[in-house]
C-alpha cells in the first residue's frame, strides 16, 4: 500500500461515485412526496330555498373560523343603556298611582270614578275700617220760625282738639224747603251748596283748638216742619235732633 498510493487514490473515487449514485437515486425516488400538498378545498354547502350553487358565495357567507386568544366580530350594533334619573323625593318606577289607602284600594289622581275635591269658597274681603271721629262736633238748634213754614236754624260747631280744624255741615231740610241764606256768626264765611236736597257747607277758616263757631241758614217753604231729618259734621251726627 505504501509503494502504491495510486490504489488507495483510486479506491476512494470509486467509493465516492458509487455514494453519489446511491444518492440520485433515492432522490428520484423520492421527489414526488416533497413537493406541496394543494390546501383542501372549502366545504360547500347548498342554501335551503337559495337555489345558490357558485361554492365562493356559498363559502362567503359561512362563519369565519374563531382564532384563538380573539374575540370573534359582531356584526349587530350592542344595545346603548339610557341612565335612569331618580328625583329625591319621588318614586322611581314609571307609574304615577298613589299607594292605596289602608284596608282598600284608591283611584288613581285622574280616575273620573273617584272622588274630586270639593272646590273652595274664597273668604269675603274684610269690612272697610270706619273712618276715625272728628274732634269737631256740632249742635242743632232753632233760633227763629214763622207758623212752621220756615225757620231759621243753627249749628254750634265746637273743636276739641288742640289744633285748628278745618269743618264741613250736611243738612236735610223737610222736603220742598228753600235755602234763603247762609252764614258764619263772627267767622270768615265758607262756601255753601244746594244740591239734590241736601244742604253743604264747607268752612272758609278752620276752627282754633277749644273755640266754637255758629253756623246759621234760613229756610222756607218747608211744609209744616222746622227741623231736619238728618244733621251731620265731618260725617258724625249732630246733637239736638
Amino acid at each position: 500500500m505504501a509503494s502504491s498510493p495510486w490504489v488507495v487514490v483510486a479506491t476512494g473515487v470509486l467509493v465516492m461515485v458509487v455514494l453519489l449514485i446511491v444518492a440520485l437515486a433515492s432522490y428520484r425516488s423520492r421527489g414526488p412526496a416533497f413537493e406541496a400538498r394543494p390546501a383542501d378545498p372549502l366545504p360547500t354547502y347548498s342554501l335551503p330555498g337559495s337555489g345558490a350553487t357558485n361554492p365562493a358565495r356559498v363559502a362567503a357567507n359561512l362563519p369565519e373560523p374563531v382564532i384563538p386568544g380573539l374575540t370573534p366580530r359582531r356584526t349587530d350594533t350592542p344595545p346603548v343603556e339610557v341612565p335612569v334619573v331618580v328625583v329625591p323625593g319621588e318614586p322611581s318606577g314609571g307609574d304615577d298611582l298613589s299607594d292605596p289607602p289602608a284596608g282598600g284600594v284608591g283611584s288613581p289622581p285622574d280616575d273620573p270614578g273617584g272622588e274630586q275635591p270639593r272646590p273652595t269658597t274664597p273668604a269675603p274681603p274684610p269690612p272697610p275700617a270706619a273712618p276715625p271721629s272728628s274732634p269737631v262736633t256740632g249742635r242743632f238748634s232753632v233760633r227763629d220760625s214763622w207758623n212752621n213754614e220756615a225757620f231759621i236754624g243753627e249749628v254750634l260747631l265746637y273743636n276739641r282738639d288742640r289744633v285748628s280744624r278745618p269743618w264741613t255741615v250736611r243738612l236735610v231740610p223737610p222736603p220742598g224747603s228753600r235755602l234763603v241764606t247762609s252764614w258764619v256768626e263772627g267767622a270768615p264765611q265758607g262756601t255753601p251748596r244746594m244740591s239734590g236736597g241736601v244742604f253743604t257747607y264747607t268752612s272758609g277758616v278752620n276752627v282754633g283748638p277749644g273755640a266754637s263757631v255758629p253756623l246759621r241758614f234760613h229756610f222756607e217753604n218747608t211744609g209744616g216742619s222746622i227741623r231736619p231729618s238728618r244733621c251731620t259734621v265731618d260725617g258724625v251726627p249732630c246733637s239736638g235732633l
